[in-house]
């Protein structure tokens, strides 16, 4: 391995999966009690991104078992979709992390406090292509769905880390830092288990809690 090579490897996240978010302690007191309606056009959207997800993800599966790769424009727009998702869902009510507006966007934005990328894979197992999604992947969504709920957004614990953040941002005014780390290192699991689930990857997700801001390096 070259200098160069090993400085890359050095600075590289530990998954292929990167999910991040800047902390703001003292985000409003009261928009938290109207996300819900000011974000409804995210949702309209998002319901009809997720059906594309889904029918991308059916063709990447055949792309994949035949080809070993993921086809590239599919693979873009499946990491945009969980882009935009992870947007609202610090906005509202996964996280109420901020009061900034999500932008409608499936492209990074890179300015927006709560950011998501998958590292593009050159080669995926064709094998494994036809038991991770169901199979191997199991043990991991039934962890997600304590820890972030069906929804993969805004319930189980997650949720109920943002109710509490909310009674305290109401009151006093600041977002206890512990309840951010944790929600957002609960939100950085689900993301890895949903990018294998989704077939973006072949790095197994671990069984560990990244809290925190920043990605582990």
């Amino acid at each position: 391995m070259t200098d160069h090579e090993t400085l890359v490897a050095s600075v590289r996240p530990a998954s292929p999966v990167t999910l991040e978010a800047d902390y703001d302690a003292a985000v409003s007191r009261w928009l938290w009690l109207v996300k819900w309606l000011l974000a409804l056009p995210h949702y309209l959207v998002l319901a009809v991104l997720f059906i594309g997800s889904a029918l991308a993800t059916l063709v990447a599966l055949f792309a994949i078992l035949f080809t070993a790769r993921y086809p590239r424009l599919l693979f873009d727009f499946n990491v945009g979709v969980m882009r935009w998702s992870w947007r609202v869902g610090y906005y509202t009510y996964g996280t109420l992390g901020t009061d900034r507006y999500p932008p409608f966007t499936l492209g990074p934005a890179p300015d927006y406090p709560a950011r998501l990328d998958v590292a593009y894979p050159e080669r995926l197992s064709r094998g494994l292509v036809l038991v991770k999604w169901w199979l191997l992947v199991l043990p991991q969504w039934l962890i997600v769905s304590l820890l972030v709920g069906g929804s993969g957004s805004a319930g189980g614990v997650a949720g109920l880390l943002t109710f509490y953040a909310a009674v305290a941002v109401l009151f006093t005014g600041t977002y206890p830092r512990g309840m951010y780390d944790l929600n957002i290192g609960l939100h950085r699991w689900a993301a890895r288990v949903a990018a294998y689930g989704g077939l973006m990857t072949d790095t197994y997700p671990p069984f560990r809690l990244d809290q925190g801001e920043r990605e582990p390096y």
